[in-house]
């Protein structure tokens, strides 16, 4: 008798899976979940701990053990999808950017999508004009350390944070400029409202590049947004397709097709080459729950989606959400007194280590200062080497969220090596 409850006991534990999740503010949450739980389970833990009503924006990101990125399906159960040996680890991130941020109900949303720009613009993802960088990086200071003062803030205090993968002296002095002289006595919510506002009108706000190249070769990333499709080559968007004027996605092996409709009747396809047929599924995957986020009207017309031109061939997919137009609308119905925010910023910031860390551009010849981003072209050469065969990055391992899709806009060497010496975390 006695050595069946134990049996039954060690059985039951061998069924509960304990899950970590790296939030936006860099700090953790843990649980525990039963084998047969559903995404829908764990991302509703997530969102009562975070006190998030307007959650339809957000996802969980994962990594599988041959190191591709997925964004977890909330209609399947958490352990299939990982296929990696727990303790898992996963990451809380904006998985559809708000066409406008500011006009988003509450303010705790418009908290975790000011932090996931914040780390879009730290990690190369959110490119802008030095004028423009200044301005944003002074939001996030006020935002973070208040009005400036004198008697707690000394000459070059502005270095203590590092807002961009790398930046000049000249762009410290702008940005503490700016915070001295034009943003004083805003509030952290004001300043973040702010940034989004700024941060909305960039070229590549909401940009998650995805590595490719195109038909003639060149490297080539590609992105949605909640404006359309966009392709990036060099520091300049090449490509620009509204979402109305997208009429199919498929992909076959590692190619992936973009069917256009324009005006006039003119119909183009654009095909690019993914580096690995996993690669380009999560990319087609990708473009059937953005399109289907920001163009269709209600979810009912949401329909299955074949990759293949007969249906019953190749994948089937299909879109688990509301859409955009139902989650504003939810939106406008909350009535609820507003939740308390725990803002997690003192210098140096927790998501933008020390200057000291990172490299600024006293060296760089002056013709090269003026660019306050690494250019996407620095990913090629990353994309280039793992095209060929070259070894996994060292320092990730199984199972946890690499430096991506950021590792495509940072040098090689600029990595961190692990952990426990340096958060080499999913971003």
């Amino acid at each position: 008798m006695l050595s069946r409850l134990m049996s039954g006991s060690s059985r039951s534990l061998e069924r509960e899976y304990s899950c970590t999740v790296r939030l936006l503010d860099d700090s953790e949450y843990t649980c525990t979940i039963q084998r047969d739980a559903k995404g829908q389970y764990l991302f509703d833990l997530l969102c009562h701990h975070l006190n998030l009503l307007e959650k339809d924006y957000f996802g969980i990101r994962f990594v599988d053990p041959d190191k591709q990125r997925h964004w977890l399906e909330f209609t399947k159960s958490v352990v299939k999808q990982l296929r990696s040996q727990p303790p898992f680890t996963m990451c809380f991130r904006v998985k559809f950017y708000p066409a406008d941020p500011a006009a988003l109900k509450e303010e705790i949303t418009r908290y975790l999508v000011f932090l996931q720009i914040k780390r879009d613009l730290y990690h190369g993802r959110l490119l802008c004009k030095t004028s423009d960088a200044a301005l944003l990086a002074a939001y996030i200071l006020q935002a973070e350390i208040g009005d400036y003062d004198p008697g707690k803030h000394p000459e070059g205090y502005s270095s203590k944070f590092q807002f961009f993968p790398k930046h000049s002296e000249k762009l410290e002095r702008k940005i503490a400029e700016i915070h001295k002289t034009e943003l004083s006595g805003q509030t952290p919510a004001t300043s973040e409202l702010n940034f989004l506002r700024k941060a909305q009108t960039l070229e590549t706000y909401g940009v998650d590049p995805h590595p490719c190249k195109d038909v003639s070769g060149n490297a080539a990333f590609l992105a949605f947004t909640p404006f359309g499709f966009v392709v990036l080559q060099g520091n300049k968007r090449v490509h620009f397709i509204k979402w109305n004027e997208v009429t199919k996605l498929k992909f076959e092996g590692k190619t992936f097709y973009l069917y256009v409709s324009q005006k006039e009747e003119k119909k183009i396809i654009l095909t690019y080459f993914a580096p690995t047929p996993e690669a380009c599924k999560h990319l087609w995957k990708c473009g059937i729950e953005n399109q289907a986020f920001y163009k269709l009207e209600k979810s009912s017309q949401v329909r299955t989606v074949s990759s293949s031109n007969l249906f019953f061939k190749g994948s089937r997919f299909r879109y688990s959400g509301r859409v955009a137009k139902e989650v504003m609308e939810s939106s406008a119905k909350i009535k609820r007194e507003p939740p308390e925010i725990h803002r997690a910023g003192m210098v140096p910031s927790r998501s933008c280590p020390s200057i000291t860390h990172g490299p600024r551009l006293s060296s760089v010849p002056r013709t090269r200062r003026r660019a306050v981003h690494i250019s996407i072209m620095e990913g090629s050469h990353l994309w280039a080497r793992q095209s060929a065969g070259a070894h996994p990055r060292p320092g990730v391992p199984t199972g946890q969220c690499p430096f991506h899709p950021s590792a495509f806009f940072l040098p090689w060497g600029h990595l961190p090596a692990s952990r426990e010496k340096q958060p080499g975390r999913q971003q």
